[in-house]
């Protein structure tokens, strides 16, 4: 099982988790349903008490990878398979994203 802390304009927002026969899970953390004032980080994974699955990526997250030519670049650099979308979003989605949402190891 991998997971990873989702953050929101660097606000802890939930965590997402894969577990180890490759299904996804993300639950919003419990300040973050509180906090009127955050707003949830996709139409698509709305602020709700609900555990969301999905027996793949969840596409919000998937959409944060690079492709083509770049995510073979990149896959090289830090040597993970092209396949493995989880590992590629741990190892790249915690600085410098596009919008205000960061993903980073637990």
């Amino acid at each position: 099982m991998r997971q990873a802390e989702v953050y929101s304009n660097n606000v802890l927002a939930g965590i997402l988790t894969e577990t180890d026969n490759g299904h996804y899970s993300f639950r919003y953390d419990r300040q973050f349903l509180l906090d009127k004032s955050q707003t949830a980080i996709s139409l698509s994974l709305p602020k709700s008490q609900q555990e969301f699955t999905a027996k793949t990526l969840f596409p919000f997250f998937f959409n944060m990878l690079s492709e083509g030519a770049n995510k073979a670049i990149q896959c090289r650099s830090l040597k993970i398979d092209e396949d493995d979308a989880f590992g590629l979003l741990l190892a790249t989605a915690h600085t410098d994203t596009i919008g205000a949402i960061t993903v980073k190891k637990i």
